[in-house]
């Protein structure tokens, strides 16, 4: 449920069997987490998570299907990794973690009903998931209205904060807002919006018409496609045309690769009118083709070449289990941290009830691949490192900037005077 504005503002309305072993049949549930008293999830909010045996559920929940499975089935990958680094570690409090995996298969309403299912009939402590805003703001009354837990992995336009929602990817101000702020030491006077039809483009490029109001920079034009559009002629023409110094794709999925196949043909490049990129990681750049987005420009929080011995350790350990030719991404990253800190808040708590972690998360940490990142109690996202990378020929992104060091999470953008009509919507 959403708390006091003090807390939680207000709201924004399969893996390997060598990994891991997953639930599929649906078990009778036992006892309640944290009392060992309650053995039923038909009530709103009561839970049916079993915490007498020597394993404990968790839920993993993405698109391994539809127009997101490109970006989806990697984090999954990811976190399925986590799970069996942690199992062959000890597991948590002793237990033995096993997932129950469901596809969200690109649909919002599929992921609320595979999130309900995950809650009232796997019993799961937590799940792991999600991609588009629109997968999660499905999800959150499901979370809310269950009393269960989502980690939700990836970097979103803000404005939202939940009790029962932990949010390990960037908000604005750890990704939108650094990047406008690049492109604007870079000399960036004018800008052309492209995304994809639903609520993470639209309400970033909300804030990010904002901005560019406060900060002298034009916006030359607005475009919109929908989820899986693969005809990117008439809007690639309308950039060639505007004369825009720079394009913000806020496109998702594999929308991407028409995109940027249509900006190459159309003799568009990084050194004509460069394109920053917000969803775009190292495993779309595959799908992409690198001779046709080398030079161009993301906003993350994590590429493949971070140089840290953290780094080393994931991606070693990722492409030993899935490939050499893998690579590892900011969403894979955030999803495989947030199985650390889930499993971190539940040892802090001596618990596995939500309420419990809840109450013990502010300030848990974990040393991530990307840096150390630390759970703010208040809103429940994550400190993160802001970076912006160069797509090279190799296919990896290289950071061409970063700040300096962890940024703090303010998802409602309380600390911009020029976003200040934004937070109330």
């Amino acid at each position: 449920m959403s708390v006091a504005r003090s807390k939680f503002a207000k709201r924004a309305v399969a893996a390997p069997a060598a990994l891991l072993t997953v639930g599929l049949v649906l078990t009778a549930c036992g006892s309640k987490a944290g009392d060992g008293s309650e053995p039923s999830a038909g009530a709103s909010g009561a839970s049916c998570v079993d915490t007498s045996g020597d394993t404990i559920k968790v839920g993993s929940l993405n698109s391994l299907s539809g127009t997101m499975a490109i970006s989806e089935v990697t984090v999954r990958d990811s976190i399925a990794l986590a799970v069996e680094e942690i199992n062959s570690d000890g597991g948590v409090l002793g237990k033995q973690i096993e997932i129950v995996a469901e596809d969200g298969a690109s649909e919002p309403t599929v992921f609320a009903e595979k999130a309900e299912k995950l809650i009232s009939s796997d019993c799961v402590a937590a799940v792991f998931g999600g991609w588009t805003s629109s997968s999660r703001k499905a999800m959150l009354p499901v979370f809310e209205d269950r009393n269960s837990l989502l980690y939700y992995p990836v970097q979103y336009e803000g404005l939202e904060s939940s009790s029962n929602i932990f949010y390990t990817g960037a908000t604005t101000n750890q990704q939108i807002v650094p990047a406008l702020d690049f492109l604007k030491e870079q000399g960036v006077k004018s800008l052309y919006l492209v995304g994809s039809d639903y609520v993470f483009p639209q309400t970033a490029n909300r804030i990010i018409k904002a901005y560019a109001d406060a900060n002298g920079i034009e916006i030359k034009g607005e475009d919109y496609t929908p989820l899986g559009s693969t005809d990117f002629s008439t809007i690639v023409n309308k950039v060639r045309t505007a004369g825009a110094d720079a394009v913000f794709n806020t496109l998702n999925g594999d929308s991407n690769v028409a995109f940027f196949r249509e900006y190459t043909n159309a003799g568009l490049n990084a050194k004509d009118m460069p394109v920053v990129s917000v969803s775009i990681a190292e495993e779309e750049v595959v799908g992409i083709g690198a001779q046709n987005i080398e030079g161009q420009l993301t906003a993350w929080n994590y590429y493949q070449t971070v140089d840290s011995p953290e780094n080393t350790s994931f991606v070693e350990a990722y492409k030993a289990e899935y490939g050499q030719n893998k690579p590892t991404s900011d969403p894979m990253e955030a999803a495989y941290a947030s199985v650390y800190l889930w499993k971190n808040t539940v040892e802090k708590a001596d618990s596995f009830a939500v309420e419990d972690i809840q109450q013990a998360a502010d300030g848990v940490s974990f040393a991530a691949p990307e840096g150390t990142v630390t759970i703010n109690g208040d809103n429940h996202h994550i400190t993160k490192t802001a970076r912006i990378g160069e797509i090279r020929g190799d296919g990896l992104i290289y950071t061409v900037w970063e700040s300096d060091g962890p940024v703090d999470p303010d998802p409602y953008l309380e600390s911009y005077d020029w976003a200040a009509s934004l937070s109330g919507n």
